[in-house]
């Protein structure tokens, strides 16, 4: 039983310590969840992850409710099947599937899952981010799933629907280092309940300060609305890899700062050579721990990813090391 202090990181900490306990059999005590947030403790997608965990691996999840800010989590046989998960809210289903993909690549057969709530919720990767960015770098390493979203679901109203299918891995290490030469960039507004002059000024901006063309910009309406929303990417397609950057907007927060935010966001990515945007960086390191081995290039370290790599350490005989390259290249080496 591995003892964690939850207090120094987020959801994502209780995300991989759920997801390493499942593919490792061992089970882990968690302290102080969330308890430098606004409102510490499980939110309801984490409540949510927890009982997909506890579900797909037969597990037994001591004190799990809403507000918990301690979790004992005892994990049991992992097995394969169709499942269904709703956040009951517009919390993360991306989040809730990146729990509990770890485990379903080790069982004997294909899984079914589909999920309900958010799927272009801030501080969460979105449906298309694991569709066209980090699902797609998973295949060198023997991982192969696809995601299919049926429904968009924005914060608050939620309401999304996202499916999924899994195949048993077939784990290698694997090196990402490069992603090839520019092939094409395309930006997406896409609006729930809102007015269409709210996308059109955000592909405005981002068109000028990217340098996209009028037919790499894509205006879309969800019809029927699902509750207001706004969520705008950006998708870099390089030879070898595909970047996806999102963005959402907010009440009071006007179109054009959006954009910029997101403009620069892309630019900071083009600027290095590297392979993984910030947000994949740390999301590549648990398969390759679980492939024994790989290593990856991207543009900066977070503390996201040390935070994750530290946790990984715990549950699994692997060293995950870091050291820059050059100006915006860092290698990470998981050996």
């Amino acid at each position: 039983m591995i003892e964690i202090d939850g207090q120094a990181g987020g959801g994502q900490l209780l995300r991989t310590a759920l997801s390493l306990s499942l593919c490792t059999g061992i089970g882990f005590t968690m302290e102080n969840i969330r308890a430098r947030r606004s409102r510490p403790g499980l939110m309801r997608q984490h409540l949510t992850a927890v009982r997909a965990a506890a579900e797909v691996g037969h597990a037994r999840a001591g004190a799990a409710a809403l507000g918990a800010t301690r979790l004992r989590f005892e994990p049991g046989t992992v097995r394969a099947g169709d499942y269904r998960f709703n956040t009951g809210s517009a919390g993360s289903t991306t989040l809730v599937l990146q729990t509990v993909l770890p485990a379903l690549w080790h069982a004997q057969t294909a899984s079914r899952l589909s999920l309900e709530g958010g799927t272009h919720n801030p501080m969460a990767p979105s449906a298309d981010f694991l569709a066209d960015s980090y699902l797609p770098a998973l295949l060198p390493m023997g991982i192969e799933a696809s995601v299919t979203l049926q429904q968009h679901g924005f914060y608050p109203a939620g309401g999304g629907i996202l499916h999924a299918h899994v195949q048993p891995a077939t784990f290698k290490p694997a090196s990402l280092l490069e992603r090839g030469e520019l092939v094409t960039m395309e930006a997406w507004a896409i609006l729930s309940g809102l007015a269409s002059q709210i996308g059109a000024r955000e592909l405005g901006v981002l068109g000028e300060e990217l340098g996209l063309a009028e037919d790499a910009l894509h205006l879309r309406s969800i019809k029927p609305p699902v509750g207001p929303g706004n969520a705008l990417l950006v998708k870099v397609h390089h030879r070898k890899h595909a970047a996806t950057f999102a963005a959402y907007g907010e009440r009071g927060v006007s179109a054009e700062h959006v954009a910029r935010k997101l403009a620069r966001d892309v630019r900071a990515y083009l600027a290095s050579p590297a392979y993984a945007c910030d947000h994949l960086a740390d999301q590549l390191l648990l398969p390759m721990a679980l492939a024994g081995g790989g290593q990856f290039t991207t543009h900066t370290i977070s503390d996201h990813l040390q935070s994750n790599a530290r946790l990984i350490e715990k549950f699994l005989p692997v060293e995950i090391l870091w050291e820059r390259e050059a100006d915006r290249v860092w290698r990470v080496v998981v050996e």
